[in-house]
């Protein structure tokens, strides 16, 4: 029996060995049995260790060959480079594969979103259906749009420049009414419509003592004039709507309230002369209204004019002593009263002129304290009170301090003449009079005279 070692070795070669091929044996022509070569019987004499009994035979193996040694220096296998390559290969295929696939990803799905946008259900937001229903007649835009096609922007220019206001039409002749200081000194006036059409328009009458101007249009068909409301029947509280063209943007909306009514307010006095100073018993309004709303309608909540806007309030630019003010609105806007309005107006259109209710009295403007006091002597030296005029025949005299008007306190010569140009030539009036510390009440009955 041979060892362990013997029996390992004489077994059949592995399956995963391989034996390399060998010279076949040629026989000789003498018919002797075939030699092996020199070489071969070296190596088979040297290594006859090695050869192993056949199977149950004792015979040695006919096909000697190398067998693998696992303990050997060299191993059998060695490194196949050309699969490595393979492998490399391999890998940048798949790399080049997947960028090709993002790649054709990509622009398959641009193309199906335009595809879908094109042909596809389109993206729309939930929006409510139009509505084409009117507003309710006293809303602002109920207002607007009644109002809206009666209002005009005008644009004028002088020598002294040019400017931009506001104006409304009162009749289908073409007469439209704005401030006065809109038109003073204009050479050219051009009147646009809401429609955005213009047209030239001239002076009809002006007058400065109440900041009223009258210019006519001709030629132009489907006037909308504005219904004139009454402004005895404002109230404090009461919606108000202005509609102008501030700073040129013309058809312009806003909305407030009537602040106060009876407000004693000057405007203009550039002259220096007093010429132009108007004196307004004004209604007061938190509507916006800015540079260019002169002249503009003030409109109750059925759309009538009880106002025309004619000044407002400025802020203070600031603390360093600068007596100037900011244009543009803080919530302070005037309107004259639209009867003063109505009355000037028709005067105007009549005669070029306005008619001023006086008392026939001189007025000592730097008077300081509270009310108005007649002056000593009047202008050039002429009495104070005019003879035979209507404060003459109601007994008052030089000195009197008049401190109200129908039991309405006044606090100076401003506010009375407000008071007083707040009435017709004719009406009558009860005037509180101080005299030697002593009150009394007089009546007077206003007379007229010429405005500018």
């Amino acid at each position: 029996m041979s060892d362990s070692r013997d029996s390992q070795r004489s077994g059949p070669a592995p399956s995963w060995w391989s034996r390399p091929a060998d010279p076949v044996p040629v026989a000789p022509a003498d018919g002797t049995a075939p030699q092996a070569p020199a070489s071969e019987a070296a190596s088979e004499a040297a290594s006859g260790a090695d050869f192993a009994a056949g199977p149950g035979t004792g015979e040695p193996d006919t096909a000697p060959g190398p067998r693998y040694d696992p303990w050997g220096d060299h191993p059998l296998q060695v490194v196949d480079h050309g699969g490595e390559r393979r492998s490399l290969g391999i890998w940048r295929l798949v790399v080049f594969g997947s960028v090709i696939a993002l790649l054709a990803g990509g622009v398959g799905g641009y193309l199906g979103i335009l595809a879908e946008r094109r042909v596809g259900t389109r993206l729309e937001l939930p929006q409510a259906a139009a509505d084409h229903k009117d507003r309710a007649p006293e809303s602002v835009a109920g207002i607007a749009a009644t109002a809206l096609p009666g209002v005009v922007t005008l644009h004028v220019s002088g020598s002294a420049g040019g400017g931009t206001g506001t104006g409304f039409v009162l009749d289908e002749q073409g007469h439209i009414l704005t401030n006065n200081h809109v038109v003073a000194d204009a050479k050219n006036i051009t009147v646009t419509f809401s429609t955005g059409e213009s047209v030239a328009a001239e002076l009809v009458g002006r007058d400065g003592g109440y900041d009223l101007a009258v210019v006519k249009v001709t030629g132009v068909r489907g006037l909308r004039p504005l219904a004139l409301g009454n402004s005895e029947n404002v109230r404090v509280g009461d919606p108000v709507v202005a509609i102008g063209a501030p700073f040129d943007l013309s058809n312009t909306v806003t909305a407030g309230i009537i602040s106060a009514t009876g407000r004693p307010i000057t405007a203009g006095g550039d002259k220096g002369d007093g010429s132009d100073v108007s004196y307004v018993d004004a209604l007061q309004t938190d509507a916006p209204i800015n540079p260019g709303n002169s002249g503009g309608p003030l409109l109750d909540s059925r759309a009538h004019v009880i106002g025309i806007n004619s000044a407002i309030r400025g802020a203070d630019k600031g603390d360093d002593g600068d007596s100037t003010r900011q244009s543009g609105s803080i919530g302070l806007g005037f309107a004259i009263p639209v009867n003063q309005g109505k009355r000037v107006a028709e005067e105007l259109i009549r005669t070029g002129r306005a008619t001023h209710p006086v008392i026939g009295v001189t007025l000592d403007m730097q008077y300081r304290g509270d009310g108005a006091r007649v002056d000593s002597k009047g202008e050039d030296g002429k009495p104070s009170v005019v003879a035979d005029g209507p404060g003459a025949r109601a007994g008052i005299r030089a000195g009197d301090v008049i401190t109200k008007v129908d039991g309405v306190r006044v606090h100076g010569g401003d506010e009375l003449i407000i008071k007083i140009r707040a009435h017709r030539p004719g009406d009558r009036l009860t005037l509180t009079v101080l005299r030697d510390g002593m009150e009394r009440t007089l009546e007077v009955q206003l007379g007229s005279a010429s405005g500018s």
